[in-house]
């Protein structure tokens, strides 16, 4: 080959090594996706990640027995099946789902879909990007804000029963308002909001009404904005069980996590997908 010709070959191996590293980033996650696929967006807390106690400090490709997996592989959209997209971060609340920071990711533990900002933030800009090509958006949020309501009592069961309205009447306030933007960046998506179990055995007399209350009020959120409502507790609490129940369906009895066993998860995924 000729000096001339090196040198052009050069000229342009450099000229497309140059295009390659200015290429925006909106145009490379644009290329991740196929021409008309469609999607299944799950979002909320340790729910929604699919998380189990047992598995932390594995890779996320490990917490693969979730809810959000198993409904992906069931789902179809004529012949194909919608990929799954999943935000889901263990410990975020309805505050810190609007606001940020992922507890999970600050913490520099890893996510199945990474993203920066609020979940919030992360999931309307998803939305608003493939409009019309969502076909499913299931949303778990309660329990973390519970968790912090009860942790500010300090044990103290008067201040539970006390404060417990006006802490249900915030989480379904939040909750309200996460699904109006969720429902007007996809109007056209079916959003499936998951509601509350009762882990508390030992205590159901106390605790039952209470969760039976956050599922009443956060169910008329899920209506408000023309989101199907979702009630876990006929499955993992029912009439008359004392417990049982939650020992196969969540690792309760096993490991001392209220997070769903592989058997919980199938029964939420039969639950959302109905």
């Amino acid at each position: 080959m000729s000096a001339a010709r090196r040198s052009a070959a050069l000229v342009a191996l450099v000229t497309a090594f140059v295009l390659l590293l200015t290429s925006s980033p909106a145009s490379a996650a644009e290329s991740e996706h196929r021409p008309g696929e469609r999607f299944y967006l799950s979002l909320g807390d340790s729910l929604a990640f699919g998380f189990q106690r047992f598995k932390v400090g594995q890779p996320a490709e490990a917490f693969n027995t979730g809810y959000a997996d198993l409904l992906a592989a069931r789902l179809r959209h004529g012949q194909r099946r919608p990929t799954l997209v999943n935000y889901g971060c263990p410990g975020e609340s309805t505050t810190t789902f609007a606001t940020g920071q992922c507890p999970w990711a600050g913490a520099g533990l890893p996510l199945h879909d990474v993203f920066t900002g609020s979940q919030q933030a992360a999931a309307l800009r998803f939305l608003r990007d493939h409009r019309g090509k969502v076909d499913l958006v299931t949303l778990s949020l309660w329990g973390n804000d519970a968790n912090e309501f009860i942790a500010s009592c300090n044990g103290n069961v008067q201040c539970i029963l006390d404060g417990a309205p006006a802490a249900i009447a915030g989480i379904a306030a939040n909750l309200s308002g996460i699904l109006q933007q969720l429902h007007r960046a996809a109007p056209d998506a079916r959003i499936v909001v998951l509601g509350a179990f009762d882990g508390n055995v030992g205590a159901f007399p106390l605790t039952h009404p209470i969760i039976r209350q956050l599922n009443v009020a956060m169910a008329a959120a899920a209506a408000e904005h023309r989101a199907r409502f979702a009630d876990p507790m006929p499955i993992f609490n029912p009439e008359g069980d004392t417990g049982a129940a939650l020992c196969t369906l969540t690792l309760l009895c096993r490991d001392g996590d209220l997070h769903p066993s592989d058997a919980g998860y199938r029964a939420l995924a039969d639950l959302l997908g109905t």
